[in-house]
């Protein structure tokens, strides 16, 4: 869990506090139908994504690339990966949630993802301000497995 936790202290801005603790990350993976990718450059962490799978649907629970990967394709790889990691487990649909104004957001619209809701105040900044939730979802049916 080491490099997950210090994947996502670098990536993560703390101002929103969404970094998962170690408990939480080894928690969720003990779980059936979890699974983590990691993403490396010459050997070096340069992101992950962690996810689930239920019957016929997936989660994209977190997905971190590293500030100097960011904008080089990183997270793409790492979205698609998870994306043929879902279809190959009988997923149908992928879904995620994120924070509104996420600079991700323009990733999961060029690779098909769709805006589905909107939690209003989901979620709460270290400054107590509060923040929009969008979820989102792709189909897979279409996905090149």
């Amino acid at each position: 869990m080491g490099i997950v936790t210090a994947l996502m202290a670098e990536a993560f801005d703390p101002a929103y506090g969404e970094a998962w603790t170690a408990g939480q990350c080894l928690g969720i993976l003990s779980l059936s139908g979890v699974w983590l990718t990691l993403a490396s450059i010459d050997g070096a962490p340069a992101g992950f994504a962690l996810a689930r799978s239920t019957l016929d649907e997936a989660e994209l629970l977190l997905l971190a690339t590293t500030p100097q990967w960011r904008r080089r394709g990183v997270g793409g790889q790492l979205l698609r990966s998870v994306m043929r990691d879902a279809a190959a487990r009988g997923a149908c649909k992928l879904h995620l949630e994120v924070r509104a104004g996420n600079a991700a957001i323009g990733l999961y619209q060029r690779e098909g993802f769709s805006k589905t809701g909107e939690r209003r105040n989901y979620y709460r900044g270290h400054d107590g301000r509060a923040i929009d939730a969008h979820s989102f979802m792709r189909l897979l049916d279409n996905f090149e497995r």
